[in-house]
């Protein structure tokens, strides 16, 4: 095998979060940023990372479990490529070497592109009519079943498909997706908050537990397809119900926006952003006080909607501006949270 390369983009998600392991809708939009692999083969089972992000190479094996160590989703990736056949033969094992411009631990799915970048890397040796979508589901079996992290498909399917100028109106349940266009008057600008987090830490897989909760009690995979009068009279505990709640209100939210963008009904789009990041801090209770406080001034200072987007518990929140107030907006804003910092924006084409 001969040098493969592979690119993928970061994400962000406009609205519909926790969702997409509770048979809802998603709203993802690829990025800007995003990283590049280059996958060499080896006839041994050692396998040497090199990432523009780390100042030192790691030194792995094909037989590695979870560590916590940067390098995992490599391992976690390559592992699964020798399962499903993308790895054959005498080739037991790869080398690695990684360019991103993703942050890491900033929701923007920085684990989900470097899986989904190396396995299409090696689909273009062996499997070329391999399709993306199988790709995606196979970038997941390394999340929950290599590196214990309970989430959906929404970060896969996203990093795997997505395409620019666009929003990825995805079924969870069903994998089924429609693109849908940005707003050309407004665009939605990424703000890291300056916490960082690890979807490894607990709190991820702790929501999971509770959903899990109050699926078994309404006899259910599917939360998010319940009725909310249904979710509202349930003799539920608390926290479970709250989890519930946050997962019905939610995916209507994410129909909302969805039919806003193709309205181009900005002011519903901002409406729903903001009602999520609400339903977040209080109901599924993934925010954070500095994260509710930049999302605050961001509207304060002018933003139709804001939200906290990705797993939480820290990374960025996405705010839906008018195109042309970037500049000043953003400067005000990072005055009042000298710690966050400007990562991507995106808005339709002109």
């Amino acid at each position: 095998m001969s040098k493969l390369e592979a690119t993928a983009p970061g994400r962000v998600n406009l609205i519909g979060e926790h969702t997409d392991y509770n048979g809802g809708m998603v709203l993802p939009a690829a990025l800007s940023v995003g990283l590049r692999v280059e996958v060499m083969s080896r006839c041994d089972e050692k396998i040497h990372v090199l990432s523009s992000q780390f100042d030192e190479p790691a030194m792995r094996n094909i037989n590695d479990e979870m560590s916590g160590h940067w390098s995992d989703p490599v391992v976690g990736a390559l592992q699964e490529a020798k399962k499903v056949g993308l790895i054959d033969g005498s080739q037991t094992s790869a080398d690695v070497a990684i360019v991103s411009n993703i942050p890491p631990g900033a929701g923007l799915s920085s684990s989900a592109a470097l899986i989904v970048a190396i396995l299409k890397a090696l689909a273009t040796d062996r499997f070329k009519s391999r399709n993306d979508v199988k790709i995606a589901q196979d970038a997941r079996r390394v999340e929950n079943e290599f590196m214990g992290v309970p989430c959906g498909i929404m970060d896969q399917m996203a990093v795997a498909l997505a395409t620019p100028g666009t929003a990825m109106a995805l079924d969870t349940k069903h994998l089924e997706f429609d693109l849908v266009a940005l707003p050309t008057s407004h665009e939605l600008v990424v703000i890291h908050s300056g916490l960082t987090r690890k979807l490894t830490d607990g709190r991820y897989a702790a929501r999971k537990v509770e959903c899990d909760a109050a699926k078994a009690h309404f006899g259910t995979n599917d939360l998010c397809l319940l009725g909310l009068e249904q979710v509202e009279q349930a003799d539920l505990d608390e926290t479970p119900k709250k989890r519930a709640l946050h997962c019905v209100t939610e995916n209507a939210r994410v129909w909302t926006a969805i039919d806003a963008l193709k309205a181009g009904d900005i002011a519903a789009l901002g409406k729903a952003m903001n009602d999520s990041h609400v339903s977040m801090r209080d109901l599924f209770e993934m925010s954070l006080p500095e994260i509710d406080a930049l999302v605050a001034s961001a509207v304060e200072l002018g933003a139709v909607g804001a939200r906290l987007t990705g797993g939480g518990f820290g990374g960025c929140i996405v705010a839906c501006i008018e195109k042309g107030t970037r500049e000043d907006w953003l400067a005000a804003l990072l005055e009042k949270h000298p710690s966050s910092r400007f990562i991507d924006a995106v808005g339709g084409a002109d």
